[in-house]
């Protein structure tokens, strides 16, 4: 497995903190005609440096950026995606709040980029890497995209974030809301 899900670095460290088991995305530019899917059972999360983050996360704003060394990339956390869902209910996308560290203005507005109106998300399972690990940025790892390839990774042990009953927990109160919140079909007459 060598694939990598580009995500702001303050959020791969929430994820890899055991702070949220919930990654939100619409989707880039560069998503294609179908736009985005999470279509990988699991990968790497692959912290981008996007230097505005602490405006538009629920973060003091002197939170600073993990560390960074130009010119590398360094690979801390992997997922494992347990379950995904596609939000239309702009109710349910705002009541997810406590399980994910963005603002609701920025749920918002990715909620409405582009139609259909919506937003994906994923339940997962992070494992912190026992070593991190490190190697040279290239271009190809730029632009507006969630999936990147990385070259071949090392031997990699892998620790789980959360523990099991921990994980369970927070997916128990994450499907609670979704159960809540989603409006029932209605059938027309």
């Amino acid at each position: 497995m060598n694939t990598a899900f580009k995500e702001w670095a303050l959020v791969c460290e929430a994820l890899g903190c055991g702070e949220t088991s919930v990654i939100l995305r619409k989707g880039g530019i560069h998503e294609g005609r179908d736009g985005f899917r999470f279509e990988h059972p699991e990968f790497f999360l692959f912290p981008t440096q996007f230097h505005s983050q602490t405006d538009r996360l629920k973060v003091p704003s002197d939170t600073p950026l993990p560390p960074h060394v130009e010119g590398e990339i360094t690979i801390r956390y992997m997922a494992r995606v347990e379950w995904t869902k596609l939000v239309t209910d702009e109710t349910t996308a705002l009541a997810l709040d406590a399980f994910h560290p963005w603002k609701k203005e920025v749920v918002l507005e990715r909620f409405h980029y582009d139609t259909p109106a919506g937003v994906h998300i994923a339940f997962v399972r992070v494992y912190r890497l026992e070593t991190p690990w490190t190697f040279p940025d290239a271009s190809q790892y730029g632009g507006c995209r969630s999936w990147v390839t990385l070259p071949e990774p090392p031997s990699l042990k892998l620790i789980p974030v959360l523990d099991d009953a921990t994980h369970r927990s927070l997916e128990v109160d994450l499907n609670a809301l979704l159960q809540r919140t989603i409006p029932p079909c209605t059938v027309g007459l």
